[in-house]
């Protein structure tokens, strides 16, 4: 009977999961990860970049033992929400673009899945008629999520990192929630469906995917535009293409992906207007407060004026580069940027950005802005082109 019963309850779960819009819903024990050492060497080797908050005592603790964040855990649910494929709008994009990663083209993950995990939880003691010892994150928390997905069945991790599902592919956005009650878990995915193919690693244009099923961050195009607050190194910006907020590159050349690219997502995240293929020029005019309210319910939010304008400043000078006939205009923007931008974060990107082109106009703009600019930061970078 007690059988029974957990059945009935995880199946009334699963429906409900998947009527808040979880396409991908598995549920697995409270054990401890199987992957925590393969973590704490990625850790040990400084692959985590400046993304410090991975590697603190408490936070390692955490991720070690599900336990460590709730005592009472008995089981964990593990839910998919998709996002749409990046080829159902490529359409849009032109010379003077930039890329947005499909995951940020429309609302706040963090915001939609947020509002729909209590009313899981809700539903749940609901139906035991009492409250229960719970939580939830979704990117928020120390958790080794794609561990915790494959153990409750819902596909392997694939050489890009991604968590791949064999017939809805990487475009999912997972979330967790930890419950003290039983629920019998799913078998784990046990097979790697990668094969020997190594389009991601290929692909990704600053190397940042490893042999050992692992990427270095510090090279990783969204971490450099996302996680980074700084300046991002200098061998590394031709190689960041257009994009100006995460990349898509390693999901893009994926077989698994291949037969998803005119599907749908969830519609909180369809594309809001404009925002997959930002005009890179039109883009380094944000003022601050143009750019709280143009993202203010987008995860572009996180990066911050300074550091998406960052990225705005090195995506033009590579468009401009593979497209000549923009140059004077991208000049003409960027001069204003070194020029006047209050952020010295985009001043000396700027400054980068002006000196890739053979060009009297924007070596004239780094002289003038020499015999004025104060930030030392700003001043070396001028220096450095000139």
């Amino acid at each position: 009977m007690l059988t029974r019963s957990i059945t009935s309850l995880k199946s009334a779960i699963q429906t409900r999961a998947r009527k808040l819009g979880f396409d991908l819903v598995g549920v697995t024990d409270a054990k401890p990860p199987l992957h925590f050492d393969f973590f704490e060497r990625w850790l040990e080797a400084g692959r985590h970049g400046e993304m410090a908050y991975l590697a603190t005592g408490r936070s390692r603790q955490r991720r070690a033992d599900p336990r460590q964040i709730l005592p009472d855990c008995r089981a964990i649910i593990v839910l998919g929400m998709r996002y749409s494929a990046p080829d159902v709008y490529s359409q849009e994009e032109n010379g003077v673009n930039g890329r947005v990663a499909s995951y940020a083209w429309g609302q706040d993950y963090h915001l939609a899945i947020s509002e729909r995990l209590p009313r899981l939880i809700q539903f749940i003691e609901d139906r035991l008629g009492k409250d229960i010892a719970s939580c939830w994150y979704t990117d928020t928390g120390p958790v080794l999520e794609r561990d915790l997905a494959q153990r409750a069945g819902l596909g392997w991790i694939g050489k890009n990192t991604c968590l791949i599902n064999p017939v809805r592919g990487s475009y999912y956005f997972l979330a967790v929630i930890f419950l003290g009650v039983d629920l019998e878990p799913d078998p784990p995915f046990l097979f790697d469906r990668c094969g020997s193919c190594t389009r991601c690693i290929q692909a990704c244009p600053t190397g940042c995917i490893l042999p050992d099923r692992s990427l270095d961050a510090r090279r990783c195009i969204s971490y450099l535009t996302i996680e980074l607050k700084g300046a991002i190194p200098v061998e590394l910006r031709p190689q960041m293409g257009n994009w100006v907020f995460g990349c898509d590159i390693c999901q893009q050349v994926c077989p698994w992906n291949r037969h998803l690219a005119e599907s749908k997502g969830e519609p909180a995240f369809d594309p809001l207007p404009r925002l997959p293929f930002p005009n890179l020029i039109a883009e380094l005019a944000l003022s601050l407060n143009e750019f709280r309210h143009k993202f203010r319910s987008s995860p572009v939010l996180r990066a911050k004026r300074g550091g998406y304008l960052r990225n705005v400043v090195v995506a033009l000078a590579n468009q401009a580069n593979k497209n000549p006939e923009i140059i004077p205009s991208a000049i003409t923007a960027l001069s204003h940027s070194l020029h006047s931008d209050p952020e010295p974060l985009v001043r000396g990107h700027a400054a980068w950005a002006l000196a890739q082109f053979d060009d009297r106009a924007a070596r004239q703009s780094l002289l003038k802005a020499i015999e004025t600019e104060m930030d030392l930061y700003v001043l070396s970078e001028i220096r450095n082109w000139l």
